[in-house]
């Protein structure tokens, strides 16, 4: 019997809601597993999940059957519950609205894999905003700026 095949890896970017510095350092890891945990228990292939105080990476083997939207939504609405559920922050705790999803071939994996890795040495010379629409421009994606994130820099 034919099967299907496919080789698709997908970088998803999202920020933390107004942008503020919410996640900590003493709770970073375990929120970068349990995103993990989300991508792996929706049978997609999570390669690398880490961030910065205000914003996430998450770099995934995709299997075509699921959709990207509906992963991301996933991935944002069990891990703000996760967060809210052990008061890591003071308040409610949410994602922006909307992402940013970008493909790459196997043979960048590595690169993405350590670009994300590297997150923090990344931004001493980027800001969360230079990054984010350095890679719109990379993959030529038409934006609006007034429909990107919530930039307070």
């Amino acid at each position: 019997m034919p099967g299907t095949f496919s080789q698709i890896y997908i970088q998803i970017v999202f920020a933390v809601k107004g942008r503020q510095n919410l996640i900590h350092n003493s709770w970073k890891t375990q929120l970068h597993k349990y995103i993990a945990g989300i991508v792996k228990g929706k049978n997609q292939k999570p390669i690398i999940v880490n961030g910065m105080p205000d914003h996430i990476h998450a770099f995934i083997g995709l299997r075509p059957a699921m959709a990207i939207s509906d992963l991301t939504r996933d991935i944002k609405n069990n891990s703000t519950n996760f967060i809210n559920d052990h008061k890591f922050v003071r308040g409610k705790f949410a994602w922006q609205e909307g992402y940013g999803a970008f493909s790459y071939s196997h043979s960048h994996l590595k690169k993405v894999y350590d670009y994300i890795l590297h997150q923090e040495d990344h931004h001493r010379k980027k800001t969360f905003r230079e990054e984010y629409i350095g890679l719109l421009k990379k993959f030529q994606i038409a934006y609006d700026e007034k429909y990107l994130f919530e930039w307070y820099e």
